[in-house]
């Protein structure tokens, strides 16, 4: 089944972002052009076939960072009044909708962290939630793809929770003491206990990356495939895709929900102090 092509790419401003990435050169165009690209952007096939990579990519993932930041505003705004702001309002709006958020996370992250922890990594957690469930539902919309469907966006996230991951897990227990976790509790398997934990530690970031993208594409290609049949199914094909929009609403909430809470896991454990090790 051919792919449905997406908003930007029937727009003029598809082919005015490939030229600006052709003009930009390296590592939005490679050595030999702008039709051999790299990263994010992927093979000149992809970037004509695939709305996960190149101008689709770029255009979705500025999309999603737009709407976050008339979201952010809108709250600010609201909030801005420290007195204004104790009074809940009435009705489900931008401000509630994401205080409702924030503190699901909070709540989550300290449970698992503790509540000053949870107070200093909500930022990186919090902003990854929303940038992934909005990435995520922008692949509910007929003509969007999630941005999240790109692994090089998703490794690219996951390599940010790896490196917090280790860099706060030093600062906040110093390397030595930091690198005694690698090691286990027994000393004469501390050897193979290296190994284990280094391999364990690499293929995190692959791991956040390969979960989220794989089943946001799989999402997406299913979603596109049943709009494809309701315009060919009649006067009622539009109730064609609906069970499946009630499915992928669900999946949105809950791939975001688990790279959250992984990311909290891993940083949980990496500033803990342990006093088997």
């Amino acid at each position: 089944m051919e792919e449905t092509p997406t908003f930007w790419e029937l727009s003029p401003i598809w082919e005015n972002t490939q030229n600006l990435m052709g003009m930009m050169g390296w590592p939005f165009s490679g050595e030999h052009g702008a039709d051999q690209t790299w990263g994010m952007l992927g093979t000149h096939y992809q970037i004509t076939h695939n709305p996960g990579h190149g101008a689709n990519a770029f255009l979705h993932v500025f999309f999603v960072l737009a709407i976050l930041t008339v979201v952010a505003l809108l709250t600010y705004s609201k909030v801005k009044n420290v007195r204004d702001a104790l009074v809940p309002e009435e009705k489900l709006t931008v401000r509630t909708f994401v205080e409702v958020m924030v503190g699901a996370i909070y709540g989550m992250m300290s449970s698992m962290m503790g509540p000053k922890a949870a107070r200093f990594f909500l930022p990186l957690i919090g902003t990854c939630a929303f940038f992934i469930l909005f990435s995520n539902a922008l692949g509910l919309i007929p003509g969007m793809a999630p941005p999240t469907s790109s692994f090089n966006l998703t490794f690219a996230m996951g390599l940010i929770i790896f490196f917090a991951t280790h860099i706060f897990g030093i600062k906040e227990q110093g390397l030595g003491n930091y690198l005694k976790h690698f090691m286990g509790p027994i000393i004469w398997l501390a050897p193979l206990m290296i190994i284990i934990e280094l391999i364990s530690h690499m293929v995190r970031p692959l791991s956040l990356a390969i979960r989220l993208m794989a089943n946001m594409f799989a999402d997406h290609a299913v979603l596109a495939a049943f709009f494809t049949l309701s315009s060919l199914a009649g006067m009622y094909g539009f109730l064609l895709p609906v069970p499946v929009l009630v499915l992928g609403s669900l999946v949105v909430v809950v791939q975001a929900l688990v790279f959250c809470l992984l990311a909290t896991v891993y940083i949980s454990m990496a500033i803990e102090h342990s006093e088997g090790h």
